[in-house]
């Protein structure tokens, strides 16, 4: 299936590694011209060496920092005078594990800034083009957390599930412009983050790390982590042009994990 991201250009949000770098690879085998920035562009130009010939040069790193809005806002000017880009993959990283009760106001604000609004407001800088252009996709990536929150992962549950609201408004706002916006469920996806959760809990219960990660792959009903690839697929296809009647949804790519409908 052709998926019409040939002369399509995106930008994929975290890229240096794990899920985004899996994305931007999969977006330039189908095609796509790839702008991969995350803040380690040593690790970004790491994996584009890794490609095949006739792909690395469809990926060019930027540097990114979704903390710094300063970092945000010369990004989003050097794209535009570029004339834009067509393709909007947001994906910041997690906040540390913990408890809703401990969590404070300063860190509810200084993630959520991260997380959430630095991502609206270069959402907004790039949208205009792509309503010029009449075609636009803007994919979020989340967490299995915002529909069955995940215990000692307030900051995520919380804040994930806030952008979850801000995709959903925007999608019915700009779905007559060609664009289309969605969110993405990832469940246990085999990264370093999957990793870093798996360790905080063996270390917090006296497990080993691979008894936690044993016992978390039980609760799935596929009986396993997913892979990064499985995810960037489904990514790519909402990203293509054969996805263009899906807008407003949350995609739940976790192997059966959240049990409720």
């Amino acid at each position: 299936m052709d998926l019409g991201l040939k002369g399509k250009r995106a930008l994929v949000i975290g890229a240096s590694r794990g899920l985004g770098a899996s994305i931007a690879a999969t977006l330039a085998a189908e095609g796509a011209t790839v702008v991969a920035a995350a803040r380690n562009l040593d690790a970004i130009t790491g994996w584009i060496a890794e490609l095949p010939a006739e792909r690395r040069g469809r990926v060019v790193a930027a540097k990114l920092d979704l903390a710094d809005l300063a970092s945000v806002e010369a990004l989003a000017e050097t794209l535009i005078a570029e004339g834009g880009v067509d393709i909007l993959i947001g994906n910041s990283g997690g906040p540390p594990p913990g408890e809703a009760r401990e969590a404070k106001r300063a860190d509810w604000l200084l993630h959520f800034e991260a997380m959430a609004a630095n991502l609206f407001h270069l959402a907004q800088r790039l949208l205009p083009g792509m309503a010029e252009r009449r075609w636009g996709r803007i994919v979020t990536i989340v967490s299995s957390g915002v529909e069955q929150p995940i215990p000692r992962l307030a900051l995520s549950n919380g804040i994930r599930a806030a952008v979850v609201g801000w995709s959903k408004t925007l999608s019915a706002e700009v779905a007559g412009l060609g664009v289309t916006v969605n969110v993405v469920l990832p469940g246990r996806i085999h990264t370093e983050r999957v990793d870093q959760l798996d360790d905080a809990a063996a270390v917090r219960t006296g497990a080993t790390r691979d008894a936690i990660a044993k016992a978390s792959m039980a609760s799935i009903p596929a009986g396993r982590y997913g892979l990064p690839q499985e995810f960037a697929d489904v990514v790519t296809f909402l990203a293509s042009e054969r996805a263009s009647y899906v807008t407003g949804a949350k995609i739940r790519i976790d192997g059966g994990l959240i049990r409720g409908i």
